[in-house]
């Protein structure tokens, strides 16, 4: 073979390697992006069956709290506008939002013994309890898919061809300030 024949092959094999490497940089954020939306719209499932059960709740407390009607109305209209939103962003901050409101309304609750007496509101706040337990198992797998999507896209060398693609970082789906409080446990 001539010197010439080796250096093509070299050369052919060296754009192979290339290429193969820039595929599977490319696979892997393709993978890593679809994880996240995938994880949300997960949680974009069950947050419409919460969204769902709260229109009946709040129908249902309406009835007993009609000088609670700001709190309502925010947390109507945050339902309403993450029915509507149309991007991932949106959602997150809606539904960030959503969860601080939905722990006012649960001290709103505490401050009403009659309301926990009636039937349809027992069995309704039943309902959305298991709800947020599935929300919250959820947006733990939303965040470990965006923490992994986060760490690709600045990893080395995939973080060339993400900011050639235009990936951004996601924003995690945040706990609530109300509910790393320590829970005071009255027992009398």
């Amino acid at each position: 073979m001539s010197p010439f024949t080796i250096v093509l092959i070299v050369l052919a094999i060296a754009s192979l390697g290339i290429i193969g490497t820039i595929v599977a940089i490319y696979n892997g954020l393709v993978t890593v992006r679809n994880n996240v939306a995938k994880s949300f719209e997960n949680i974009d499932i069950v947050l419409q069956q919460r969204n769902d059960a709260l229109t009946k709740l709040i129908d249902v407390v309406k009835e007993y709290m009609k000088y609670e009607k700001d709190l309502l109305t925010k947390l109507v209209e945050l339902r309403t506008g993450y029915a509507q939103a149309k991007d991932l962003g949106e959602k997150i901050r809606l539904e960030n939002e959503l969860e601080k409101l939905l722990g006012k309304l649960q001290m709103v609750w505490e401050q009403y013994p009659d309301l926990k007496a009636v039937q349809s509101f027992l069995q309704l706040q039943g309902e959305v309890s298991g709800i947020e337990s599935r929300i919250a198992d959820y947006r733990e797998t939303f965040n470990d898919a965006v923490n992994i999507f986060n760490i690709q896209i600045e990893r080395f060398p995939d973080l060339m061809l993400a900011k050639v693609l235009g990936y951004q970082r996601h924003a995690f789906l945040e706990v609530p300030g109300e509910k790393k409080k320590d829970v005071q446990m009255k027992l009398s």
